[in-house]
């Protein structure tokens, strides 16, 4: 079962709130807590209408400032700033963070209405990506014929393929009830073949309408005489200026009217009191006295000596106009304490959504999606559960100090910079960086010179090293990193931003070196593409596997994606699919498969099979139909290096992925290599990714004693 799901919207004035309260309603019978939240709220988000609601009728245990993410003005500052990752990030985090605190948590996107020119109009759905939860959506068919309505819908089909994200139902809310059956008919006959399901919901007459105390407050009026507006509940019916004659005016007059004019019209007063007191004429709901006028003292004498006055009465600034223009403008929404339109609500949406079909459908959705931003913030939570201490070689390159900077405000990690500390931090402040909190070591001064010299000198003396060597190679930075992280200063290290793979990884080899069970020390990227990460293994260490090396990666490759809360389900890729192919290519291949699965039984390895079958049902249905890997992979395992390399590459310019790596698996203790062309989200991920790393390896090694 997913445990949240998301309410969204393209179109103003949808009346998604009354989806949302229908969807609260069924999941507070059947989960025992609930909760809510919103990724954008109005203005400067600390009134929210919506979350007032829910939090009220379903006594929800969050705070209001855990039910939000991030208010409207505070994203539209962001966005304006270019920082609109940066707005993910902040919703994403928050809405992680509250989800541990539920059994299931509801979202409900932004009000359109109230969204500025600043964000594009499908902000609400691109958030439901990043999330990476089920998504319900809400068609506003509010004075819109079936094709009008038909078109909405398919843009918003659209807009959910582009993104990616799981729809899993759609409801067309506020069709006109006398064309209500007819519409919901055609529309369906013509969506029969859609995966989501479709749900009609009627436009309820006056709901939108404002009730007195809306108005009243909206207006900002000043009560004068009669019952106060507070706690009147029903619907404002119409409202109406009052400028004839009363014998005239009375004829107009309908249940329910708020009626406006000036204060200086006891005529009007009286009449109005008069159609209330008959039964003849129907009752108005209220009286606004504008234009700044008081009734009389006669007036206001006779008003006070009416026992039970059945008429609320109030004052408000300027003239009758504007205030006639305002009071329009006020929209009827749901507020904690209407119960009347709180239960007509739920009566209409009960009465007809199938709400056992829908809650089935909540409960059989599993949501496979994961976002960038989504995999990101779970590499940070996972690497601050245990936090570690990360060598980062090159310190003075700007996007290491800044990747630096980030690492320890967001307290992933401790962290280690090698080279001359005057010079670092001088480097850092003219970045306006803050490296307070970082260590900083100079290997060419630094106290553990002459212990790391020794253990160099004695690891690798068999293999012609002399102490004048093993003191030339503590000068270079990446063997003093890897001699930290081998006697236990660091617990992983990451470079690569300026120096070359080999210059990196060589002294890892040499010094840290595989654990006993490995075969090979292989690598894997984790490729981040737009609801999903993949793993793709071996893109960088090894030119030409051998069948057992396969096996090796594979193997390796699959307790990697577990590592990182990715289930393991391994394809062995090859140029055809099953047993269609021949020739040693796809034997050795073939063979690896067979040795995997003997080796790791319990794991899902399948092969050999093109990429195509590997990651799409539909093709992996029809090439390979057993197989419980087809169109499933999350693991990906190329050939070759050729392959592999190239492939990761492709993906990465062609789909926009997000490409990690590489990440090295097989060392005793974690180091990671960086492209030297990598940005400082690669290098805070790549950090992320190397202590969690040290975290399992520490484990392994408390086991394994």
């Amino acid at each position: 079962m997913a445990d949240s799901l998301y309410i969204a919207n393209l179109e103003i004035e949808c009346g998604k709130l009354v989806v949302t309260l229908g969807v609260m309603e069924l999941l507070s019978r059947r989960i025992g807590h609930v909760g809510f939240f919103r990724p954008i709220t109005p203005g400067d988000g600390t009134n929210d209408n919506d979350i007032n609601l829910i939090r009220h009728r379903y006594n929800i245990d969050l705070t209001e400032e855990e039910m939000v993410g991030i208010s409207h003005d505070e994203a539209r500052s962001l966005v304006a700033n270019g920082q609109e990752q940066l707005l993910f990030r902040r919703i994403v985090g928050k809405f992680v963070e509250v989800r541990k605190k539920c059994d299931f948590l509801l979202c409900e996107g932004p009000n359109i209405v109230s969204m500025s020119e600043a964000f594009d109009y499908d902000i609400s759905i691109r958030i439901a990506r990043e999330l990476g939860t089920p998504t319900l959506h809400v068609v506003n068919a509010r004075n819109r014929g079936v094709d009008e309505i038909q078109g909405n819908i398919r843009v918003a089909e659209k807009i959910y393929e582009q993104y990616q994200c799981p729809l899993l139902a759609m409801f067309v809310n506020r069709i006109d009830p006398d064309l209500f059956t007819a519409a919901k008919e055609q529309i369906k006959a013509s969506h029969q073949e859609k995966s989501y399901r479709l749900d009609f919901l009627p436009e309820m007459k006056g709901f939108s309408m404002p009730t007195m105390e809306e108005i009243t407050e909206a207006l900002g009026a000043r009560h004068f005489s009669g019952p106060p507006a507070a706690g009147r509940q029903s619907d404002i019916h119409a409202i109406k200026v009052a400028a004839m004659s009363p014998a005239n005016f009375i004829d107009f007059l309908e249940e329910d009217d708020l009626i406006i004019t000036p204060g200086d019209r006891p005529d009007i007063i009286l009449a109005t009191l008069g159609a209330i007191a008959s039964r003849h004429y129907p009752s108005p709901a209220g009286l606004l006295l504008s234009g700044g006028f008081e009734p009389s003292p006669s007036m206001v004498r006779l008003l006070d000596g009416i026992d039970n006055l059945p008429l609320s009465m109030y004052l408000i600034p300027g003239d009758t106009y504007k205030a006639a223009m305002r009071a329009g403008e006020v929209k009827g929404v749901l507020q904690p304490h209407n119960e009347q339109k709180t239960a007509r609500a739920l009566g209409v949406f009960e009465s007809h959504v199938d709400t056992v079909g829908l809650e089935q459908q909540v409960i059989d959705t599993v949501t496979t999606i994961m976002s960038p931003l989504m995999f990101e913030y779970s590499l940070f939570q996972q690497a601050r559960a245990e936090r570690k201490h990360i060598v980062l070689p090159e310190g003075y390159d700007e996007r290491i100090l800044q990747a630096a900077e980030i690492l320890r405000s967001r307290e992933v990690v401790d962290l280690t910079l090698l080279g001359d500390e005057k010079t670092i931090r001088s480097r850092g402040a003219t970045l306006g960086l803050k490296l307070q909190d970082v260590s900083i070591i100079d290997p060419k001064t630094s106290p553990l010179r002459e212990e790391f010299i020794e253990n160099l000198y004695q690891l690798r003396k068999h293999k012609g090293f002399t102490r004048d060597y093993a003191q030339d190679a503590i000068n270079d930075v990446s063997y003093f990193g890897t001699m930290m992280v081998h006697t236990g200063r660091a617990d992983g290290m990451v470079s690569g931003a300026v120096h070359t793979t080999e210059h990196t990884i060589r002294p890892a080899f040499q010094i840290i070196r595989t654990r006993p069970e490995v075969l090979v020390v292989s690598s894997v990227f984790f490729m981040c593409l737009e609801t999903r990460v993949l793993v793709y293994g071996d893109c960088a260490v090894n030119p030409n596997p051998d069948s057992e090396q396969l096996a090796e990666i594979a193997i390796r490759s699959a307790e990697t994606a577990a590592m990182f809360n990715i289930e393991p389900i391994v394809a062995m890729l090859s140029y055809s699919s099953g047993s269609s192919g021949h020739g040693e290519d796809v034997e050795q291949v073939r063979r690896a498969v067979a040795l995997a699965r003997t080796l790791r039984p319990d794991l899902k390895i399948d092969g050999p099979i093109q990429y195509d079958a590997a990651i799409d049902i539909s093709v992996g249905s029809q090439k390979m139909p057993e197989s419980e890997v087809a169109g499933r992979a999350t693991v990906f395992i190329f050939p070759d290096l050729n392959t592999g390399n190239n492939t990761y590459k492709a993906v990465q310019r062609s789909a926009g992925a997000v490409a990690i790596g590489p990440i090295l698996q097989g060392l005793n203790k974690p180091v990671n290599d960086l492209s030297r062309g990598c940005l400082v989200p690669d290098i805070v991920n790549t950090v992320a990714i190397t202590a969690i790393q040290a975290q399992a390896l520490a484990k392994k090694h408390q086991e394994e004693a």
